[in-house]
């Protein structure tokens, strides 16, 4: 093989990555989608200031808002949050749940039974984005307002993102 077909063939191959990294930006050949299964939330500049949330600060919080009558999708809510905190074994103690309730009832004495250790608020915030009753937010430790799930949530990739975060948090 001559020398020049030599140097020809070496300079092909190291420009080939770069030509295929810029084909692949070109004609965008990946998803592009996130990791994560919840919505992120842009930063809010305050962190949550009720005193509910000041009281739970250096905890993970799921938070979810319903009435006090809490239907059948309330009820499943609650069941998921307390479900993905205590499959989170040894890093559950990092966790709370509190459930807003946005109307002066009271919620039935078996279902405060099934979700022991559920706070519950009747402090409705403001800063909460969306119709908060279709969703189940996420609060980081320092009290901001992070994440959000969709209305009919899968648990497991709730439990997903709940162990990568608690994985690399260094708070809470």
């Amino acid at each position: 093989m001559p020398a020049r077909l030599k140097l020809i063939a070496v300079l092909l191959v190291c420009a080939s990555p770069f030509a295929l990294a810029w084909a692949a930006w070109h004609f965008n050949w990946w998803t592009g989608s996130a990791g994560n299964y919840g919505e992120l939330i842009a930063p809010q500049p305050q962190p949550l200031s009720e005193p509910e949330f000041q009281a739970l600060r250096g905890k993970w919080v799921f938070v979810t808002f319903d009435t006090a009558a809490c239907d059948a999708y309330c009820e499943r809510k609650l069941y998921f949050m307390r479900q993905v905190r205590t499959a989170q074994g040894k890093d559950q103690a990092r966790i709370e749940r509190l459930w807003v309730i946005s109307d002066g009832g009271s919620p039935r004495p078996e279902l405060l039974a099934a979700i022991e250790g559920t706070r519950i608020s009747r402090v409705v915030p403001r800063e909460f984005p969306g119709r908060p009753v279709d969703h189940i937010y996420l609060v980081d430790p320092l009290g901001n307002l992070m994440m959000r799930f969709p209305r009919d949530p899968d648990p497991s990739r709730m439990l997903k993102d709940l162990q990568r975060l608690m994985k690399y948090s260094q708070v809470g």
